[in-house]
């Protein structure tokens, strides 16, 4: 049985269209109007393994905050989907990933309880490219997080070179990809039971 999901979202804000599909090859088709967000969500199809569709049309006229935010949760959304019962999953998932001078550490329990920890550096550039905040990093995996429904604790371990400042593309990259390989492993699938002492997740 394939583990796909597929969630459309439409507010007077944004319209969204995600497909998953949790067994794929890492194939993406990916657009928001966000150039920096789309390369970080080729990231999580590339190196989760996911098969991902994500359409986005939202007011970037105003800012980037609303399609950011409502592609995230959409995600969230179709991952759960796809996702099912859980029925032999790991369950857990992990990773440190470095990017050059970064080192990112992610972990995530498909547990069914929304949390989201995240810890980076304060002195990031303010945006990457013209239309991407860095303050949104958090943001987008608190939504994601709160619709697929996982706890997720994302930490940067070291950001920069001594003495230097931080690179954000490298900082924010380097979080995405840790995040995607730490679901890819928590989705693996292992046997026919519930991985949880209460028989549900």
């Amino acid at each position: 049985m394939k583990r796909t999901g597929r969630v459309e979202r439409t507010t007077k804000e944004t319209s969204v269209k995600v497909e998953i599909h949790l067994d794929g090859t890492g194939q993406a088709s990916i657009s928001t109007g966000i150039g920096f967000f789309d390369h970080m969500l080729h990231q999580i199809a590339r190196h989760g393994g996911f098969d991902l569709t994500v359409h986005t049309s939202g007011d970037l006229e105003i800012d980037a905050h609303h399609t950011m935010e409502d592609t995230a949760l959409a995600l969230g959304e179709a991952f759960a989907q796809a996702l099912g019962d859980k029925a032999g999953i790991r369950r857990y998932g992990d990773a440190v990933i470095p990017m050059d001078e970064v080192l990112v550490q992610a972990a995530v329990d498909l547990s069914g309880r929304p949390y989201t920890v995240h810890e980076e550096p304060a002195d990031l550039a303010p945006y990457i490219g013209p239309v991407y905040p860095t303050s949104m990093t958090r943001h987008i995996f608190e939504s994601f997080g709160q619709t697929a429904r996982i706890t997720l604790h994302v930490n940067v371990l070291r950001a920069a070179r001594p003495g230097q400042r931080p690179d954000a593309h490298h900082v924010v990259e380097g979080q995405f990809k840790a995040v995607a390989r730490a679901l890819r492993d928590a989705v693996r699938v292992e046997g026919t039971a519930i991985p949880s002492t209460k028989g549900v997740l």
